[in-house]
């Protein structure tokens, strides 16, 4: 592999420009004026350089990213969403591996270097979105990672047959294993999420649970979620997505909850709707909180492009954030955080760490999130992988 030298950047998190090197698919060196012989050199002209991007909550197998423009017919609410989607993705194709591909090269050129996804696994789909998203990944050739979740989209008790295809993707080498609205969605609480832990702990799977039911009943889920997780010896190893009901808890329940899931080690992850998950309680806590696009142009939704800026941009907005602080601990949810959530070894930017890099112009982090302009350049694992908004 060619050493890298990057000239003139605005590295994050370190004062004034520097050169940064990157030799062997790692951050070899940060420094003024450094030299390497026979390193390619790229002059980013005071570029703010960050860490790839990580989107910790995406759904890339639902996407028509590239494919007709299809308008959202759908009723309200999430069981109409649902049906909606299962009833009409077979009209458009969808799982599509060319859609997947597009909507992944706009990651990519994005400054994505990993992804989550939850890839829906229900009897009228089986598994066939896992190997659709595995097709479109690999078409990439290792210009972003992508870690799946075994997602019952349709529910697990109120789909019979879903259960046995959750474990048969866990046994095709999916590494996670998601949930859904346990009660508000498919109505028994305790047995889903028995389910869902035991097929976690039988095949060594991560947990990545979808909980959009608010008020007590989104409490209660959160209890039997953190209860689990402490009985069965689960920290760290759980993650609750949306997690709405942190929003609409009283402060002391909030405090309680935010205490266990800082003891247990439950991530959370957001998509930035107007339900804004308290970022800052929850960093001064020491809960890991990361950012995701979620659905794409899909049957869900019309909107997203896949840019994580752009969504840290929408979450900063939302959350009423204006102080660069807040603005780039929105950006540490979008970066450290997803990598944390991701258990990404070697990410960073310090000397050792693996070279994902996105430079981006800007004169400080805040201004390269609230502008997001084209990426002047995406590196992977040290490979230069996009340059200005191109996939190279």
């Amino acid at each position: 592999m060619t050493d890298l030298l990057l000239r003139d950047v605005r590295l994050w998190g370190r004062e004034g420009r520097a050169d940064l090197l990157v030799q062997d698919g790692r951050i070899a060196a940060i420094g003024d004026s450094l030299r390497e012989d026979g390193a390619h050199v790229e002059d980013l002209g005071g570029a703010v350089v960050i860490p790839g991007l990580v989107d910790s909550h995406a759904h890339v197998d639902k996407t028509l990213w590239g494919g007709p423009w299809v308008p959202r017919t759908a009723g309200p609410g999430l069981a109409a969403a649902i049906a909606y989607g299962r009833d009409r993705r077979a009209e458009f194709g969808v799982p599509n591996p060319d859609y997947i591909t597009a909507l992944l090269t706009n990651m990519v050129v994005s400054g994505t270097t990993h992804a989550r996804s939850h890839v829906d696994v229900d009897p009228g789909i089986g598994i066939g979105a896992v190997d659709a998203v595995l097709e479109a990944v690999e078409r990439l050739a290792g210009r972003i990672d992508v870690e799946l979740v075994a997602f019952p989209q349709t529910g697990i008790l109120v789909s019979p047959g879903t259960s046995e295809l959750l474990e048969e993707a866990l046994k095709a080498g999916v590494k996670s294993i998601g949930g859904i609205d346990p009660a508000g969605f498919d109505l028994d609480a305790e047995t889903h999420l028995d389910l869902v832990f035991a097929l976690a702990a039988q095949y060594g799977a991560e947990i990545d649970i979808h909980l959009h039911d608010g008020g007590d009943l989104g409490v209660r889920e959160f209890d039997l979620i953190i209860e689990r997780t402490r009985a069965l010896g689960y920290a760290g190893k759980v993650v609750i997505s949306h997690a709405f009901a942190l929003c609409d808890a009283d402060d002391a329940t909030r405090e309680r909850l935010i205490a266990d899931l800082a003891e247990l080690k439950i991530g959370l992850t957001s998509v930035a709707p107007k339900k804004i998950l308290p970022l800052r309680e929850l960093d001064a806590a020491g809960v890991t909180m990361g950012i995701g696009n979620d659905g794409v142009r899909d049957l869900w939704s019309p909107y997203g492009t896949g840019d994580m800026l752009q969504r840290t941009q929408w979450f900063a907005r939302n959350a009423g954030f204006s102080r660069d602080a807040d603005i780039e601990l929105a950006l540490e949810a979008a970066t450290f955080g997803g990598a944390r959530l991701l258990k990404i070894d070697g990410y960073g930017l310090a000397v050792g760490d693996t070279a994902d890099l996105v430079a981006v112009k800007g004169r400080n982090p805040s201004e390269a999130v609230l502008e997001h302009h084209p990426r002047k350049l995406v590196v992977k694992g040290g490979r230069i992988v996009a340059r200005d908004g191109e996939l190279v």
